[in-house]
């Protein structure tokens, strides 16, 4: 799902460049070994969401440290020690849920998941694929909110799919699309420590935010914890805030809401072309936090993992899949090694 063709490789650093970074990478392990933890970046103790120690981005930061990388290592720590979602795509996700809420459980701390599942999804576009009826739908639903049980999450449901629909998507039917996602977000707050979000699109995408209006209470907004913004996308968090309380008043007011700050250190690229697929020179944004200062956004999230492809465009791999070089871009702009 979900510009310029500029180098998003390996960034050319002198020898002094690379020994200052390898100093102070050897620092920074030194000073965790002392707390006691064993990780580069681990987060602290006031960490709110689970972070997945086996990540593409934890093994990548293993594989580089131990080859010589060292450095490089050091940049892809700022993505591994944060708290990234769990994508759940594929037939059978219950088990996968139950895994991450219990590991989270386990640790003091609440999963995020999304839910990627709906018919037609990205209506065949890069992300293709989802449920193949209605039927196989809810019962994958099902099978989700099954595996939360009791336990802590966050859910973000079926990111694009109201805004892709408003905007046209004739392979999907609109009235089913809407009851199916109603009928998610209402199967998942049956969970008592779900915290449910409906997918709202981005800033640029739906510009006139009444037009969200209708279609997300026909959705079910009104049974979640409130929507999801600029997920997968590299819209500013003020631009994203701003249209998130737009929204929240057009929807009548009091309606809360997550934004994905995953890859938006940078803002959005100004090219004209794909701007939301592997654009160039983007970087990490603000850490996962509950801690927004804003009472009507209950979380800045790293919803889309930074590092994974939007697709096979400017030479990036299938949507989803893992492009370390693109992953060191995102992480070398980013304004310090907390990540923003």
């Amino acid at each position: 799902m979900l510009q310029s063709t500029a180098r998003t490789g390996r960034p050319r650093r002198g020898r002094a460049t690379r020994l200052r970074y390898a100093l102070t990478c050897a620092a920074t392990l030194a000073t965790l070994t002392v707390t006691g933890n064993t990780a580069a970046g681990a987060p602290p103790e006031t960490a709110e969401f689970w972070v997945n120690p086996d990540t593409h981005a934890a093994q990548q930061a293993a594989a580089w440290r131990q080859s010589g990388r060292v450095a490089d290592a050091w940049f892809i720590d700022r993505i591994a020690a944060r708290a990234q979602a769990e994508w759940l795509n594929k037939d059978g996700p219950g088990d996968v849920v139950r895994d991450h809420v219990e590991k989270a459980a386990a640790a003091g701390r609440t999963a995020v998941l999304v839910a990627y599942f709906v018919p037609h999804r990205d209506c065949g576009d890069y992300s293709a694929g989802g449920a193949r009826d209605a039927a196989h739908y809810r019962a994958w639903i099902d099978a989700f909110a099954a595996g939360i049980g009791t336990r802590a999450a966050y859910v973000v449901v079926e990111p694009d799919a109201v805004a892709q629909q408003i905007a046209g998507c004739d392979r999907a039917d609109a009235a089913e699309r809407y009851a199916l996602l109603a009928h998610a977000v209402a199967r998942l707050k049956q969970q008592p420590a779900a915290k449910v979000y409906l997918d709202a699109g981005n800033a640029s995408w739906i510009p006139r935010e009444r037009r969200l209006v209708e279609p997300l209470r026909l959705a079910g907004i009104e049974q979640a914890d409130g929507f999801a913004l600029n997920v997968s996308n590299y819209r500013t968090t003020e631009e994203s805030a701003e249209y998130g309380h737009r929204l929240a008043r057009a929807l009548g007011g009091g309606t809360h809401f997550v934004i994905d700050t995953s890859r938006n250190g940078n803002g959005p690229y100004e090219g004209y072309d794909k701007p939301w697929c592997n654009p160039p020179g983007r970087a990490l944004g603000t850490p996962p936090t509950t801690r927004t200062g804003d009472p009507a956004i209950d979380a800045y999230l790293w919803v889309k993992r930074p590092g994974e492809s939007d697709g096979t465009c400017r030479g990036g791999p299938p949507a989803g899949e893992w492009w370390p070089e693109y992953a060191l871009g995102l992480a070398s702009r980013a304004k310090s090694a907390q990540g923003t």
